[in-house]
């Protein structure tokens, strides 16, 4: 019984250890699921600034047609910085701000994401097995089956080197 009773403390052990792991990787999930939520928002408020900026082009654009020499050219002038912003939001290189910078942030943030949410769900296997090697034991003291408590012991063994490669 004391041999088991170690035993059962040393998956309450690993237990808490591996729920501290599985919180972590829960954190990180919604970590990087705000961020991507945030890459894409900011994506769609470049869109929309840049369809602004286009539309703007393309009305002073028609706005130059029924003008004089000078006032078309002033339109001209403004259209064209107009279309230079709009190609700006859409790629900026430079400064790492454009629409497709910004698009490839959001794609590396649902990468990053998806893999933590997968470790996560491992460590949740993982808690779960430690429980029933938990219980298995508990059950093999009542019942005085030491088959029970090997098994709880071959389980807790596999969930603790599962544990370990999920970790690293």
């Amino acid at each position: 019984a004391r041999r088991i009773a170690v035993l059962i403390a040393v998956l309450a052990a690993g237990l808490a250890i591996t729920e501290m792991a599985e919180k972590g990787a829960q954190n990180a999930y919604l970590t990087h699921h705000i961020q991507a939520a945030d890459d894409w928002a900011f994506y769609q408020a470049k869109t929309i600034r840049a369809n602004i900026y286009t539309n703007q082009a393309e009305m002073l654009a028609a706005l130059a047609a029924g003008r004089d020499a000078a006032g078309a050219a002033a339109l001209d002038k403004q259209a064209a910085a107009a279309r230079a912003t709009a190609a700006r939001l859409n790629d900026d290189p430079k400064g790492g701000e454009g629409r497709a910078q910004v698009m490839a942030r959001a794609k590396a943030s649902e990468a990053q994401r998806d893999v933590v949410f997968h470790r996560y769900h491992l460590f949740e296997g993982v808690v779960g097995a430690l429980q029933i090697a938990i219980v298995l034991a508990s059950v093999s003291v009542v019942t005085r089956v030491s088959a029970l408590a090997l098994g709880a012991g071959v389980l807790g063994l596999a969930a603790g080197v599962f544990a370990g490669l999920v970790a690293a």
